[in-house]
């Protein structure tokens, strides 16, 4: 029975041994992404303006396709070096092909990619790329006093362009939907991935504009100026409101950081190596709360769908999560909180390592860093993401190790 506080050194040795094929695909990766995100920032300019940053959208979200095929194909590389992987080669069930699996991933990616915001560090690279290209016109702009598009390749998209591309990508969604669902054809995962994201970035001007304008009405509603009375009063009166409400926010975002992103991308890993489920009823299967999900699907159309309108953010986020939680748990509690420490010091490390590294090397110039910081920012990149995915692959291997010798293998849902 492998111990849950090996993972430290079982990660290491997964990556030790898949150490090539994981830094090409991370390098490939990089060049992928410095390529789309150089050939968004030429599209965005010229004639027919607004064509164009149709265009720098589809570079956004090929970007992100990128990603995730990287990370898919990263996790797919440590496949061969899992012991669960050779026990199930034991059992005679043979490898899948890695676009098998990259078109179950990718709808599942799409989902947590945009649930948990990840898109954004995507669209900050994107706008910086444009600032720091097209500098010397944004600078020259501002000295005559003209207007520049720099910079606003991902907001200048017209509303009701964006708001086509809505409608458009809404039915593409809904076709790969009901093929991925039939499971006809091959790749049909892959575009629903790429229609979920483009819907989202298609329609990001639209829904700003929209909801700007909601807000508006909102805030000048009896109902949400009470609301906010109410809440400034509760501060002011009930005890220890405003303690308990800055301890909570506070505390928020290190367990984000360092609880749910870990989780998140485990659940990632766990669709690769092809032991997961996202159903509701896989999480409550075996306790009381069994029986209200079966009342639930009984229920009649209107109450389900009622019922889906109003959780359906909160089950995109925290599900997946959730059933992550429950999997690792048959490898012990010890291994998840190993998981969430091992996460956490990789990522504080790497920090204070590059801090440590640009001090050492130093600089007469500040703008020397301009093109010193690359090199220094891609070895960092590369270690933590490599390390970050034998991580992953070793907390699943071991969980899935201790729950097969336990008798209670996981296995494919």
């Amino acid at each position: 029975m492998p111990s849950p506080y090996s993972l430290p050194l079982h990660a290491l040795r997964l990556a030790g041994n898949c150490a090539l094929p994981l830094i090409l695909w991370y390098a490939a990766g990089q060049v992928v992404r410095f390529v789309l995100l150089y050939a968004a920032t030429e599209l965005a300019y010229g004639d027919l303006r607004q064509l164009r940053l149709v265009g720098t959208v589809t570079f956004l979200t090929l970007i992100v396709l990128a990603a995730m095929t990287v990370t898919t194909g990263m996790l797919y590389t440590l496949r061969g070096a899992l012991w669960e992987m050779r026990a199930r080669r034991e059992e005679g069930v043979e490898d899948e092909r890695f676009f098998r699996v990259l078109d179950r991933v990718a709808p599942a990616f799409a989902v947590l990619y945009l649930s948990w915001g990840w898109h954004v560090e995507d669209a900050r690279a994107l706008q910086q790329m444009d600032l720091n290209h097209h500098f010397y016109d944004m600078q020259s702009a501002a000295w005559f006093g003209e207007e520049t598009h720099v910079g606003k390749g991902l907001t200048d998209l017209d509303w009701r362009v964006s708001l086509g591309a809505m409608v458009v990508l809404f039915g593409l969604k809904w076709l790969f939907a009901k093929l991925v669902e039939q499971g006809k054809g091959k790749l049909y995962g892959f575009g629903a991935a790429f229609s979920e994201f483009a819907f989202v970035f298609y329609g990001l001007n639209a829904t700003v504009a929209i909801a700007g304008l909601r807000s508006d009405w909102v805030e000048h509603r009896s109902v949400v100026a009470g609301t906010n009375d109410l809440l400034e009063q509760a501060e002011k009166s009930v005890p220890l409101w405003k303690t308990v409400t800055d301890a909570v926010s506070d505390f928020w975002p290190f367990f984000i950081g360092g609880v749910a992103v870990p989780l998140a991308w485990l659940t990632v890993a766990m669709l690769v190596f092809g032991a997961y489920s996202d159903e509701t009823r896989s999480l409550v299967k075996g306790t009381r709360f069994e029986r209200g999900v079966d009342r639930l699907e009984d229920s009649h159309d209107l109450t389900k769908r009622s019922f889906d309108q109003l959780t359906g953010g909160f089950r995109d986020r925290w599900l997946p999560l959730a059933n992550s939680l429950r999997m690792i748990a048959k490898g012990g509690a010890p291994l998840f909180g190993m998981m969430c420490l091992s996460y956490v010091a990789l990522t504080v490390g790497a920090e204070y390592a590059e801090r440590a590294v640009v001090t050492l090397v130093g600089s007469q110039a500040e703008w020397v860093w301009a093109y010193k910081q690359g090199p220094v920012t891609f070895v960092r990149g590369l270690v933590v993401t490599v390390l970050t995915m034998a991580l992953l692959a070793a907390t699943y291997d071991l969980a899935a190790t201790r729950a097969r010798l336990k008798g209670e293998p996981l296995s494919d849902v």
